[in-house]
């Protein structure tokens, strides 16, 4: 085997490797589709929004009749989730006044939230991105998001 077939059959793994290990649309529709189905089941239109490990939107999905407050809330969840590395709920703890993160928030101002219903996802150990789920009650949100998550969080 010649050193140039060698170095592309290496090169060409390692492409494939990285490509498995980042989010794809396909990864973020099954996503959305695992959260739909549950919200559907709680009789709550929500909406859904998968950002990859640099926060860029990679997919949004607005159920009828949700709220249209939802789109920028759950996009603004699903960035804090995934800029934090955090589930928001878990952010708002250090956020509040007197807590070591408090007026993180201001540093970026209409991008982060703290309301439940933000989580990382993460794959065999690396993280992807984040989602936020927006249009239920606070419980209701965080509900869905870990459930959608499911073996990406």
């Amino acid at each position: 085997m010649s050193d140039s077939h060698m170095t592309g059959e290496i090169a060409a793994a390692v492409i494939q490797a990285l490509k498995s290990e980042r989010m794809t649309l396909k990864d973020a529709l099954t996503i959305i589709e695992r959260g739909e189905e549950m919200a559907r089941s709680l009789e709550v239109s929500m909406v859904f929004t998968v950002v990859d490990d640099g926060g860029n939107m990679v997919a949004m999905h607005r159920m009828d009749d949700s709220l249209l407050a939802s789109i920028s809330v759950s996009h603004s969840k699903a960035y804090t989730a995934a800029a934090l590395r955090l589930p928001t709920e878990e952010a708002a703890k250090s956020i509040l006044p007197g807590q070591p993160l408090y007026g993180l928030q201001q540093t970026h101002p209409g991008k982060f939230c703290i309301f439940g219903g933000g989580v990382p996802l993460t794959y065999k150990g690396r993280f992807l991105g984040g989602l936020g789920v927006s249009g239920g009650t606070v419980e209701q949100d965080i509900a869905v998001a870990r459930h959608a998550a499911g073996g990406r969080v």
